[in-house]
């Protein structure tokens, strides 16, 4: 293949796997980080308690995370043609990669809100501040670093989904690795694929640890 058309390709598909993975990235993190301040403040005696409930959403949450991401994007063809008109395509990939984000991302979110020294909650309710400006003020504050790179480590899942939505013609670069890589039996096309996909999860990986570094506040003491 020529140079100047494997950079082509490169570049559109790069594009598409950026679009995916942003909107999907954006959607699934906004409804997962309400989910995550719920299950991680819905427990008995905490600041929502609704345990029941509770338990109702952290059973919905751990079956959409167990089910692997090729089944669900296959079983809800259904419901993506209906979203996006279509079950093939970049658009259409935003739609599985959109709903695997919201409970992983959620788990992420309740885990890090969960690390909060519990001393600070009821310092601020002795304070009389109300449930919400706990979370707003103490709970999502002290637990930036962590919503940082929890949310890295979803954006680096996101990219390696958005490469598994190439097997079913979701676009972007797995779309590209298959069909060129290995369909037409290309190795070079496959090779520079895996390259991109490396340094793109390195960059992402590298900002979101260096964001987290700022805002950490035992780091920026040391």
């Amino acid at each position: 293949m020529a140079y100047d058309m494997l950079l082509s390709l490169l570049g559109k598909a790069l594009w598409q796997t950026l679009h995916m993975v942003l909107v999907s990235g954006i959607i699934g993190s906004l409804i997962g980080l309400p989910i995550g301040i719920f299950l991680a403040t819905s427990g008995k005696g905490e600041l929502f308690e609704a345990p029941q409930v509770n338990r109702i959403v952290g059973l919905i949450v751990n079956a959409a995370r167990s089910t692997p991401f090729i089944i669900l994007v296959v079983a809800i063809i259904p419901f993506t043609r209906m979203i996006a008109g279509t079950s093939i395509g970049t658009s259409a990939a935003i739609v599985p990669l959109t709903i695997a984000t919201i409970p992983f991302f959620a788990r992420l979110v309740e885990g890090s809100i969960r690390e909060v020294d519990k001393g600070l909650i009821e310092a601020a309710r002795a304070m009389g501040a109300t449930p919400v400006q706990i979370v707003v003020k103490v709970l999502l504050a002290e637990a930036r670093p962590g919503l940082i790179l929890g949310l890295t480590l979803t954006v680096v899942s996101l990219i390696g989904y958005s490469a598994m939505v190439g097997a079913v013609g979701g676009g972007g670069l797995g779309d590209l690795g298959i069909r060129y890589g290995y369909q037409r039996f290309m190795p070079e096309v496959m090779l520079a694929v895996v390259i991109v996909l490396i340094l793109l999860v390195q960059a992402v990986q590298s900002a979101g640890d260096r964001l987290a570094r700022h805002f950490d506040k035992r780091t920026r003491k040391n």
